[in-house]
């Protein structure tokens, strides 16, 4: 006996928390393929015994045994690096080399301070810049670390997948993270195989091991040549059930997931725009910076310098002292360095960070999860929308409501009676076997629970419930030789069942009433009579399907054929398909959903076209587009232009489908190609387009969009990971919703640049012309610092958290070529520094005599004025061109949040730190006069907003420069 036999015995023996296996032998069974070892646990069968499981009912659905398989086994969760500190950001933010300057000429500040005044005194000017830098980078390391940890948590929310497992026999839903070994799951096409574990029932089974082994080929799954499966890799296809054996990090795919990081350190496209911008303004910063210090220099060391008492003092030949001279250089040194701290923006990337973030978590209050960062924003220029049908636009909620046998409709339980028991019986047999849903009765006695797709369970319901189908009795009494899964291509899937009572062997088709109905030769009329299926015949069983789409039913044909055994296996995989007999047809009711008009009026409104794209026939998806306002059936010249076959459409030359592709609104029966065909078009046509899709199928045209939009519920987990946003509630208002907080994203990047350009401009004019004229700025390096950490973080925080409004939604989307900048934000930007520049200009030079003041307080004024400024910007800037700007500011609390810090910080710094901030303090009067005087910027961007502009930039030398447009 070989020594993994031996093995695999001793571990039988073992209890493992009760359980008659342990995780070794069952992690060495998966990791070599082991069949011989499988055998000698006694199969799948024998290992679901030692883990005290049923292969048809699970695990004991009680908490204390998922409890106990758990601790034995492990949970189904990964390590994974641990999170970034606080401190590694702080770390980082401190790598700057604009920071590590400033903490240089702190450092030397602060030693020749106190060697020049002792510890006392001589550690405030190199103290102040230090504490200073450090609030900087304290405060902007808490911004990252807290949006870090938002985008953990809502990549942990991205990996908490649904899965379908059997428990105590009953079908449920659970977390993929509460998998545990032993359970029995559920697979269809599109799923994630949640854990390792064993094939033990299926039909056509096969998946996608390219994950784990990256091989394309797909992977066959059956009992006896390859039961394997491996968590992490897709189903192709089929369906079947698996058996969990290995879980976490016991699993194969574990060790490879907890070597990989979320970390997201992808550009959005705005912020790679706004990137471009910041070389430009760096090199104005350092040109002016330069210019600054030269002049300074030069002004100090001939002692043209304003007086004495000024910024750095007045240089005397042979009478100033060597620590005097270097503390006014150093000094010289730390304004320039913040001059060029204030002109590069480096607020942009965090204002795009922290939009993004806050929109993500708004959004997934608002039933959307972001999985790529920079489709926020893209959905803010989309154009186009494509939308399914079914789920979508429509509540997904299915229900049998018309029953035809042959030519004639079954409409009450008494009609039910009447139909022959035979055609019963193989509409139940049907029904029953060529499902991928599933019927659950409690032992309670309560009402049956039916799981599945919502097509598979309105037909599933309706069988039991008004034709008496009892599924557990019709699986005993047949067994199935071979399934062909339903795909999106032949929108049909059929079943090979053989009866143990007489060994007849009949094939069972489902799907699209067009497709079926073609398939077949013959029908049953209501009396149980063959009928032959002749052309007449069959334009009427057209003229009912068409009947039953028009009043948007789906329509679901049923056939079957007895058919002889084969002998050759090849034969017997493949389902005859010709010269079947028509069973019945039902049409299925699924309502549009509530508000769904008013949605794609909504999209409609702000100039994005709404497309539906779905596999119904042509009538369905008529009656459908028109119910949702889609399609306006008044203008029919319109409508037949507008609707089109997915066969047609793929049919078209290349030219045509370019010429017809904007006017078409709806196309029906389209398969995944035409899908991914129509997005090409459009997107060749310059649209941005956004599509929704939840089949695996769908994942070409998911890609392919600029917006994938996958659906949370009944989206394939293949359809979710192509996708850059899943719909959680499959809703199209949600839909909406996303569009509305991509536009979102879009204004408060703009409210912040605008603002931070105004400060921009101003500091450096302003610093540029007081120490060209005077030799010394108006502003310390404190009081710079101070500044720069307005505009920066706080600014970021109060206007990139602005909720979208309504007013978005009235305008065209915005182009992909147009810039962020635009002419409106410059009016405003250029008209705010002018009043900015001028009021300083005017305080520096004669704010003395204006107020009757001494220099120092003059200062404090400057200073106070200028901070009051941006208090009162960020007010102006929360419109680009409204002039009322407080309308919905009280629904923003965290911008009254940063004002009220702002304008108490700086009361601290006038009044209380004196020596810190080079401040003194101000009477009553003169904090008037600054809020006054600061105030008028408010009447002036009243003013200015009034002033028409061009609407299509053209500034040659920015576009010179490549840093507006993209």
């Amino acid at each position: 006996m070989s020594s993994s036999t031996v093995s695999a015995n001793l571990n039988l023996v073992e209890l493992n928390k009760g359980i008659k296996i342990d995780n070794k032998c069952l992690t060495q069974l998966m990791k070599e393929k082991n069949l011989n070892l499988l055998q000698e646990l006694g199969g799948t069968d024998g290992i679901a015994s030692a883990l005290e499981a049923d292969s048809e009912r699970g695990v004991h659905d009680e908490k204390d045994n998922i409890a106990r398989h758990r601790e034995a086994f492990g949970s189904n969760t990964y390590s994974k690096p641990p999170s970034k500190s606080l401190f590694h950001f702080m770390w980082q933010a401190s790598k700057d080399l604009t920071i590590v300057i400033l903490l240089g000429c702190a450092a030397l500040s602060l030693g020749f301070g106190i060697k020049q005044d002792g510890l006392k005194e001589g550690w405030y000017d190199g103290g102040s810049i230090f504490i200073a830098v450090v609030l900087i980078v304290a405060i902007s390391a808490f911004s990252d670390y807290r949006q870090n940890k938002q985008f953990e948590k809502l990549s942990k929310a991205s990996d908490d997948i649904p899965i379908d497992v059997v428990r105590g026999g009953r079908r449920q839903k659970v977390s993929i993270f509460e998998i545990v070994v032993g359970d029995v799951v559920f697979l269809k096409i599109g799923d994630q195989v949640p854990a390792d574990g064993l094939f033990l029932y299926g039909h056509s089974l096969r998946v996608d091991e390219s994950s784990m082994t990256g091989e394309s080929d797909h992977v066959e799954v059956d009992c006896s040549n390859n039961p394997f499966l491996y968590s992490g890799t897709k189903v192709v296809d089929g369906y079947g059930r698996m058996l969990v054996t290995s879980v976490g990090m016991n699993s194969s795919w574990g060790q490879m997931m907890s070597l990989i990081s979320h970390e997201n350190n992808e550009q959005t496209p705005l912020q790679e725009k706004l990137s471009k911008f910041t070389p430009l303004l760096a090199k104005i910063g350092l040109a002016v910076a330069f210019m600054v210090f030269v002049v300074l220099l030069v002004r100090y060391f001939t002692g043209n310098t304003k007086s004495e008492n000024g910024s750095f003092g007045k240089f005397k030949g042979g009478k100033t002292r060597i620590d005097d001279v270097a503390n006014a250089l150093l000094d010289m040194v730390a304004v320039a360095v913040i001059i060029v701290v204030i002109a590069i923006p480096e607020g942009f990337p965090l204002a795009v960070t922290l939009t993004l973030a806050y929109s993500m978590k708004k959004m997934m209050a608002d039933h959307a999860l972001v999985r790529r960062l920079s489709a926020c924003e893209t959905m803010g220029c989309a154009t186009i929308i494509c939308t399914d049908k079914t789920g979508t636009l429509t509540l997904n909620e299915m229900k049998v409501v018309k029953f035809w046998i042959g030519k004639e409709s079954v409409e009450d339980d008494a009609a039910h009676s009447s139909i022959p028991v035979s055609i019963l019986d193989l509409i139940r047999e049907g029904v029953a076997f060529n499902t991928t849903g599933s019927v659950y009765k409690p032992n309670s006695g309560s009402g049956f629970e039916f799981s599945g797709s919502p097509t598979e369970k309105a037909i599933l319901s309706w069988a039991a419930l008004e034709l008496n189908m009892d599924i557990d009795e019709l699986k005993q009494n047949c067994t199935i030789q071979h399934v062909e899964a339903f795909n999106s291509q032949k929108k049909r899937s059929g079943v090979l069942v053989r009866r143990k009572k007489d060994n007849a062997i009949h094939v069972h088709w489902k799907g699209a009433a067009e497709m079926i109905v073609d398939m077949c030769s013959s029908y049953y009329d209501a009396s149980g009579v063959t009928s032959e299926l002749g052309e007449d015949e069959r334009k009427q069983f057209k003229k009912i399907v068409q009947g039953m789409a028009a009043s948007s039913l789906r329509c679901i044909a049923f056939a079957h054929k007895q058919v002889r055994e084969s002998n050759d296996e090849n034969d017997s995989k493949m389902l005859e398909e010709h010269n079947l007999i028509l069973l019945g047809l039902v049409g299925l009711k699924d309502p549009c959903r509530p508000g769904v008009r008013e949605a794609v009026q909504a999209c409609q409104f702000a100039g994005v076209q709404v497309k539906l794209i779905t596999g119904d026939n042509v009538f369905t998806a008529k009656a459908i587009a028109t119910e949702c306002g889609i399609l306006r059936p008044n203008d029919q010249e319109m409508v037949r232009e507008a609707v089109v076959e997915g066969e047609e459409f793929r049919n078209y030359t290349p030219e045509q489908r370019m010429q017809r592709v904007d006017g078409i609104r709806v196309m029906a029966r389209s398969s995944p190609f035409d899908k991914l065909l129509m997005v090409q078009c459009l997107k060749q046509k310059g649209h941005v387009v956004a599509v929704t899709g939840d089949g695996t199928n769908d994942a070409p045209a998911l890609k392919e969009a600029d917006i994938g939009l996958s659906m949370g519920i009944q989206g394939t987990e293949v359809a979710k990971e192509s996708s850059d946003i899943v719909i959680l509630d499959d809703n199209f208002a949600t839909v909406v919703t996303v569009l509305r907080w991509g536009r979102g994203v879009y204004a408060n990047i703009q409210k912040f640049v605008q603002f931070q350009l105004t400060i921009n401009v101003a500091t450096l004019v302003v610093n540029f012309v007081a120490a060209a004229s005077a030799g010394e700025v108006p502003l310390t390096a404190v009081q710079l610092l101070w500044v720069n950490l307005i505009m920066d973080t706080m600014a970021a925080l109060a206007l990139a958290t602005d909720k979208p409004t309504k007013e978005l939604m009235e305008r065209p989307p915005v182009l992909r070529s147009e810039p962020v900048i635009t002419y409106l934000m410059w009016r405003n930007v250029f008209a705010q520094a002018l009043f900015q520049v001028a009021v300083l200009l005017i305080l520096q030079f004669k704010g003395r005599s204006i107020f009757g003041v001494s220099e120092k307080v003059n200062n404090t004024m400057i200073f106070n004025v200028f901070v009051l400024c941006q208090v009162f910007n960020e007010f102006n800037a929360r419109s680009v061109e409204k002039k009322n700007v407080l309308k919905g500011s009280h629904k923003n609390k965290l911008f009254w949040a940063i004002v009220g810090i702002t304008i108490i910080v700086q009361v601290v710094m006038v009044e209380f730190l004196k020596k810190f901030a080079d401040t003194e303090r101000l009477s009553w009067g003169q904090w008037g006069a600054c809020i006054g005087i600061s105030a008028i910027s408010c009447p002036i961007s009243w003013v200015v907003k009034c002033i028409p502009v061009p609407a299509k930039p053209i500034i040659a030398y920015l576009k010179k420069h490549n840093t507006i447009t993209p």
